[in-house]
């Protein structure tokens, strides 16, 4: 048997192909867009790709499905309650998917939607069960939270407690031999509490997953519906669109560099400007109306948090990232990228953009407690409900950066705006992206949350030492 994992960063996304090699049929699981690799291990492999299968209707990228349909004639399989624009096979509960000797077991494993369904996986019909590729139903330290956009008929809490049943009456009831391969891992906002860690057993989920311990269903469900990470508004776009029968990728389509003059106009018209650059190089210098996403970071689903999905972007990176860059748009559905221009890490623009280079201000967090004191400044605190749990600036108000769009007209323009994260990723993105649409003075806090504890430890040890000497 093949079974193989892919896992992408920047969407914490993994997906899967599942092989068989007396037979040469596979299928593709929770696949990308961007369908190249999965094509290319099957022709190493000897397989032919005869099947596709959602786990569920996904809300943070654009599912592959449709591209495989086009490049090798797949069916496409989802749990039987999906409702798509074009032709599905219908999976129900206790369905096998045969690949010769490879057997494929179907769970129904609501929770996350009512469709999601969970994929045993056997060598053979006889065999024990060796892996379960549970989608976002069991992640790695946490199950996949109810509250997202495909909700169809039900809410949040009748989802919360269809999980419930999903752990404690099939996932749990697995050997705890049985490999755990989820749909996505750390980062990703399809729950709170994901492990950094990609494939685990059911029998060390059962020990140490906080999720899935014994307790009463009305505390899973407090537990599993608070806290969440803000919802990006363009996850209910990309259900839409997995639904739907949506334009193809072109797997080989190369974005072009765009001339000054080209991007110049490109901003009088009113397109993005995504600058992929770091914070600090961002600072330094950019054009004037961009917004800084950097490549190292989530690119892709913070790009869908400041850009429309289907609006015309520009890129500008450093060379060498511009087509990744685009591409990891076009995972979450962003396929207008118009062009890119780069900048070396130097930071020199075009001499016939400089009158559009601005640097960026930014607070230093030994400046913050005065500013403050004086009530000098609008403090925002752009990180999600769970991370507020583990300590505030006082004063600060909560605006999860997914969120922050939706409320520009709500924001306080009688003083100068300070915007900050965890670590200070985030908040020049938040800042840029407030500045880009009309609120000037507006700056990041360098280092973030943590620099400031940092800072304000320091500043307390300091003043005990001094009362301890004098």
């Amino acid at each position: 048997m093949i079974l193989e994992q892919y896992y992408i960063e920047c969407l914490s996304h993994a997906s899967y192909l599942i092989g068989d090699e007396t037979t040469g049929r596979a299928i593709v699981v929770d696949p990308r867009r961007d369908i190249t690799e999965y094509l290319d291990d099957a022709a190493k492999y000897g397989l032919t790709i005869e099947g596709v299968i959602n786990t569920h209707l996904h809300a943070d990228f654009v599912s592959g499905h449709l591209e495989l349909v086009d490049a090798v004639g797949a069916w496409v399989g989802f749990g039987e309650s999906a409702d798509t624009e074009y032709p599905i096979r219908r999976l129900r509960h206790g369905e096998h998917v045969s690949l010769g000797t490879v057997d494929i077991e179907i769970l129904s494993t609501p929770g996350h939607t009512w469709e999601s369904i969970s994929l045993l996986v056997r060598e053979n019909p006889l065999a024990a069960p060796s892996a379960v590729l549970t989608g976002d139903s069991m992640f790695i330290g946490d199950v996949g939270r109810p509250d997202l956009a495909n909700l169809a008929d039900g809410t949040n809490t009748d989802l919360a407690r269809a999980m419930y049943r999903t752990v404690h009456e099939t996932l749990l009831m697995l050997p705890d031999s049985v490999t755990v391969m989820p749909a996505h891992g750390a980062g990703s906002s399809c729950g709170k509490n994901l492990s950094s860690e990609l494939t685990s057993t059911i029998g060390e989920q059962r020990r140490t997953n906080p999720s899935v311990q014994p307790m009463t269903e009305d505390a899973f469900v407090a537990l599993v519906t608070d806290g969440q990470p803000a919802v990006p508004a363009y996850f209910s776009t990309d259900v839409a669109l997995n639904k739907s029968n949506r334009a193809l990728l072109d797997q080989g389509r190369h974005i072009p560099a765009l001339s000054p003059t080209e991007l110049r106009t490109g901003l009088a018209e009113g397109i993005r400007v995504l600058d992929a650059r770091t914070p600090d190089d961002f600072a330094a210098g950019h054009v004037r109306g961009s917004i800084n996403v950097g490549f190292d970071g989530r690119f892709a689903e913070t790009g869908g948090m400041v850009a429309d999905i289907g609006g015309r972007i520009a890129l500008i990176t450093y060379p060498g990232q511009q087509q990744d860059a685009a591409m990891r748009l076009a995972r979450i559905g962003s396929d207008n990228v118009i062009g890119y221009l780069t900048v070396d890490t130097d930071g020199t623009f075009p001499d016939t953009l400089t009158d559009l280079v601005r640097t960026a201000p930014r607070t230093e967090v030994v400046a913050l407690d005065s500013l403050l004191s004086a009530d000098a400044i609008t403090l925002i605190d752009i990180r999600n409900p769970g991370e507020r749990e583990d300590g505030v600036i006082a004063g600060a108000q909560p605006i999860p950066l997914a969120q922050l769009r939706s409320h520009l007209d709500d924001l306080p323009q009688d003083k100068p705006i300070v915007v900050y994260c965890a670590g200070g990723w985030r908040s020049s993105v938040a800042a840029s992206l407030l500045r880009a649409d009309g609120i000037e003075n507006v700056s990041d806090l360098v280092g973030g949350y943590t620099a400031w504890i940092e800072s304000s430890s320091t500043l307390v040890d300091s003043q005990e030492l001094s009362s301890v000497t004098e």
